[in-house]
């Protein structure tokens, strides 16, 4: 079996959206949480990792706030990225390739605005996809009743309640092959395919994408309730983000 030292894992943050649902004049990715943004502290994460050997950031090309962080890890390099998320990981990866003498065996992808993320999860993650030779995802089971809507309507009424049993909220990280992903994003994108997480352009393509558990708290930042719920576990002082 391989093992994770003799791969090139790298890891991929799309950091390049605007975040308009947070209300705020800046990218959600550049919001101060703890005297650190939401971007550094995701990266923190990611940095603990000792299997991903690089870290491909997409930003905007208009980015004026990456240059102003105290980010010096020499494995840390920026992208210029694209106009939705998969634009952005399809030129990281692009770029990934075009630049490394030799050949990324692993990619990562994590939202930028998922501080919250647990190394240990990260590293189940990567050891149950080198395992089975497989993508796959951080995902949690989905807890609430869920209800489908009918919003033909002018007020929006259940349509039917959801058995969710089998239903799964999916995280990042997602982790797959690179030359896979490559490829599978690639013709996506070509055939106007919705690709709303990279996992769905894998499964587009046929391939089988695991679920690895992860922790409930790995949320993503959308809204201004979700800063401060992040807020609130970062200033935990025993909180259990290891």
């Amino acid at each position: 079996m391989t093992k994770k030292a003799n791969l090139n894992i790298a890891a991929i943050v799309p950091a390049a959206g605007i975040g308009s649902r947070m209300q705020s004049n800046l990218p959600k990715q550049y919001l101060v949480i703890n005297q650190r943004t939401v971007l550094e502290h995701t990266l923190d994460k990611l940095t603990q990792i000792q299997s991903i050997n690089q870290i491909s950031i997409a930003i905007s090309s208009d980015d004026l706030f990456y240059n102003q962080l105290n980010i010096n890890d020499a494995k840390i390099k920026t992208v210029i990225g694209g106009s939705t998320r998969a634009l952005s990981v399809l030129n990281a990866l692009d770029n990934l390739k075009k630049n490394n003498k030799n050949q990324i065996d692993w990619v990562l992808v994590h939202d930028a605005a998922r501080p919250l993320v647990s190394p240990n999860d990260i590293n189940k993650l990567i050891d149950m996809a080198v395992l089975h030779q497989k993508g796959g995802i951080l995902a949690s089971k989905v807890k609430d009743t869920i209800k489908k809507a009918n919003s033909a309507q002018q007020v929006e009424h259940v349509l039917e309640t959801v058995p969710r049993a089998a239903l799964w909220q999916a995280m990042t990280p997602q982790i797959f092959k690179f030359d896979q992903l490559h490829q599978a994003l690639s013709d996506a994108l070509a055939k106007n395919i919705e690709v709303t997480d990279e996992a769905s352009a894998m499964e587009w393509a046929g391939f089988d994408v695991i679920l690895i558990p992860g922790r409930s708290d790995n949320i993503k930042i959308t809204t201004p309730e979700d800063l401060q719920l992040a807020s609130f576990y970062l200033s935990q002082t025993n909180n259990i983000l290891e």
